[in-house]
Parts: structure tokens; C-alpha cells; sequence
């Protein structure tokens, strides 16, 4: 396939669900996802640091990987109205094994607990799996943010393990949950999970946002295996 099909085919102008619809981030967006970031609710489930962080700081993270056009970064938008609510994004692909990790935020308070997360999360393991052609999706959440886990297990994702005492939250130290989804697993269950589920989600979110070190991925490189099954 030429390399501009392949472009259009794993970057995709707009991912379509029934509650929401992942769009290419857009420049204009900054202040929403600076909203977000400063939101002291959203970093006490997202971020391992949740002392300040300068405007710049954030700036030239979203210019450069989320805005980036080789970034798999989406903006979530409610498919009814368009209205932005949140930002999901894959990153630390492995090629060679088929991996990537996920991460989700939706940002606005609002909309928490309407299955919108839900609905992203299975659209862009979807995209992992179905388009990228990879073999294996793994998330972290934060161990007391029990209804994301619940979303992420509708979806299909199974814990695998944690990383004991490895948050510091409301006096106490919590665990670092480590959740995956298989291949095998979305063939079976989740692709079914597209929809999302009301009554489980307050804000289906990984224990980290992107901004973690972990660049959202690139396409150069991608189709030595995987790209061309």
C-alpha cells in the first residue's frame, strides 16, 4: 500500500461512535486541554505529579504530541453537538511484538459517568487492533479510581498486575494497576463493548495522560511487520 494510503488508513481524520467521535486535535483546542490540566480533580486521577506545571510546559507537549500529524492522539467530541470533552492518545509502541499503550482523559466534569470514556476507550482499541493490526493493548489506572477499572473490564481489558504503593493520594499510598486487552480477547468481547456503558463510568482515565515520557506514536516505521499482515 503507498505510504499516503497508509497515512490516511492509521490517521484518520475522524474516528465515529454512537455517544462520541475522535477528531484530529486542532491548535485552537490548547485552552481547553490547559483547562483541563490545571483541574486539580483531573490530575489527582491522571498525573503521579500534581504540583504545578508551567503553561509552556503543557503548550509544547500538546504542540508536539498531540497537535503532531504523525501523533495517534484524538480529541473526543460528543457525537451529538461536537461539543470537546476529553483527549485519548496510544503510545510506546512496540512494532516488534505488536504493543502499545493507552491513555484516556476526559476532562469535563459533566460529562463523567455517560459512558462517552467508555465509548473512546473501545473506539481506539478498535483502531489498535482492527487498523494498526497490533496484538496487545496495556493501560495503568490508579488503584482507588475502581470505576475507570470497571469501564476499562467492559471493554475487555483484564488486570495483569500492579506496581505496589507507587501513589501518593489523600494520605496514604495506592497501587499502580496495569490492565491489558489481547487480540484473541477483542475478537471475543470487544468490539461488542462499543457503546460504552452508563452506569459504570464516572471518567475512564490511565494513570497518566501522555505526558508521562511516553511520546504518542509515530507512523514512520510502523509497517515493518504489523502494517502488512
Amino acid at each position: 500500500m503507498a505510504p499516503d494510503l497508509d497515512s490516511r488508513r492509521w490517521h484518520p481524520d475522524a474516528i465515529p461512535g454512537r455517544l462520541v467521535v475522535l477528531r484530529r486535535h486542532r491548535p485552537e483546542q490548547f485552552p481547553t486541554y490547559l483547562r483541563w490540566y490545571r483541574d486539580p480533580e483531573v490530575a489527582r486521577l491522571t498525573r503521579f505529579q500534581v504540583g504545578p506545571i508551567t503553561d509552556e510546559e503543557v503548550r509544547r507537549f500538546f504542540l508536539s504530541r498531540l497537535v503532531a500529524p504523525d501523533a495517534f492522539a484524538y480529541a473526543i467530541h460528543l457525537a451529538d453537538g461536537d461539543r470537546l470533552i476529553g483527549t485519548t492518545t496510544l503510545s510506546a509502541l512496540d512494532a516488534d511484538n505488536g504493543s502499545v499503550l493507552f491513555h484516556i482523559t476526559v476532562g469535563e466534569h459533566d460529562c463523567w459517568g455517560h459512558g462517552y470514556g467508555t465509548e473512546a476507550t473501545a473506539l481506539m482499541v478498535g483502531h489498535a487492533i482492527d487498523t494498526l493490526l497490533l496484538h496487545r493493548v496495556g493501560l495503568s489506572v490508579f488503584e482507588f479510581n475502581t470505576r475507570a477499572i470497571r469501564a476499562y473490564e467492559k471493554v475487555g481489558f483484564r488486570v495483569e498486575g500492579r506496581t505496589r504503593e507507587a501513589v501518593w493520594r489523600d494520605g496514604r499510598f495506592w497501587d499502580e494497576v496495569h490492565m491489558g486487552i489481547l487480540e484473541s480477547e477483542w475478537r471475543r468481547r470487544g468490539r461488542h463493548a462499543i457503546g460504552g456503558d452508563r452506569e459504570a463510568e464516572r471518567i475512564s482515565i490511565g494513570a497518566g495522560d501522555g505526558h508521562d515520557g511516553k511520546d504518542p506514536l509515530p507512523a514512520k516505521g510502523f509497517s515493518t511487520r504489523y502494517g502488512e499482515r
